[in-house]
């Protein structure tokens, strides 16, 4: 509910990712070269969700060149590497320091890491994201769980190591699994969230009732900041085999769905220090004139302008 008198945030909107393909297809301008895309993405959005480091530690040079392609007071989220949030790697995906000794199954991956070596991830990504912190750009830590992570003592014990080693980062926390917000388990979850001054992410997502891995959109805020991730609502292509993240997400929303979205988002932001939305939606969708749009930042600039005209 909105706080009668409070302070709405300014809510802002961007995309997840700025270099993915259907927006390098189908946004960009032809001409804007790889390397120009985050400035040019920076004079029309003022945020962004960088998900590449989910499947590598960033490096500080590129960190480098990001705070210095954006503006001041452009703001960078950042989803954590992926065994930070207990999600398999390959043990080609840890730096070459880390890979020594880390044990491995069958197929490559790391198994059963031990809480040293994700320890030592923490501390690396940390030190890499220097560069957004000190210009004051980097935004939250996306700490996105995988869906076989469920509400037990071990997952809140992890929970609360995790937030401690992102050093004072904040915490936006995305579940997986619907329990954690069901109704048994949301009152539980949504207070550990507020104790420890964690991010609960809210998520829009199909209407999958029998699916475990699509979680209810619960509007609600657990910290000073108020996040927002819209998955698109393409149920058909959700829990396909075979099929890739971008069929998942591959989903435009109608106006009349984002409409929809505007007084709940609004209520959001009601006393929030800083409000974010953004769009997760990454395929192509046809322009009604032969040619094609990116469904994320299209959306993007949908919702801005509801939310301007309301």
């Amino acid at each position: 509910m909105k706080i009668p008198g409070a302070v709405a945030a300014r809510i802002r909107i961007g995309t997840c990712s700025w270099a993915d393909e259907s927006l390098s297809k189908h946004w960009y301008p032809k001409g804007v070269a790889a390397g120009a895309r985050l400035a040019y993405y920076a004079e029309r959005f003022d945020t962004v969700e960088v998900d590449s480091t989910f499947y590598r530690l960033p490096a500080p040079e590129m960190v480098e060149r990001w705070a210095e392609r954006t503006p001041d007071g452009f703001v960078m989220h950042v989803k954590a590497f992926a065994l930070m949030t207990r999600h398999p790697v390959k043990l080609e995906q840890l730096p070459p320091d880390l890979r020594a000794g880390a044990p491995t199954d069958a197929r490559g991956r790391v198994e059963r890491p031990p809480r040293e070596l994700r320890a030592e991830a923490f501390a690396l990504f940390h030190e890499a994201l220097e560069p957004l912190r000190s210009t004051g750009k980097l935004g939250g830590i996306l700490l996105q769980f995988p869906p076989y992570i469920v509400p037990k003592p071990v997952s809140f014990e992890y929970l609360e190591w995790a937030h401690e080693q992102l050093r004072g980062d904040d915490a936006l926390v995305e579940f997986r699994h619907r329990s954690w917000l069901d109704d048994e388990h949301r009152a539980d979850t949504l207070s550990f969230l507020e104790r420890h001054g964690m991010t609960h992410v809210v998520t829009d997502s199909p209407r999958m009732e029998d699916a475990k891995n699509v979680v209810p959109t619960v509007v609600a805020r657990t910290s000073p900041t108020a996040y927002v991730r819209l998955h698109g609502r393409n149920a058909s292509t959700w829990n396909v085999r075979g099929r890739s993240a971008a069929d998942r997400f591959d989903y435009l929303y109608e106006e009349d769905e984002l409409r929809e979205l505007v007084e709940p988002l609004q209520e959001l932001a009601a006393g929030a220090d800083q409000a974010f939305v953004l769009f997760n939606n990454n395929g192509r969708s046809p322009d009604g004139s032969g040619g094609w749009v990116a469904q994320a930042a299209t959306n993007a600039v949908m919702l801005k302008k509801l939310l301007d005209d309301s």
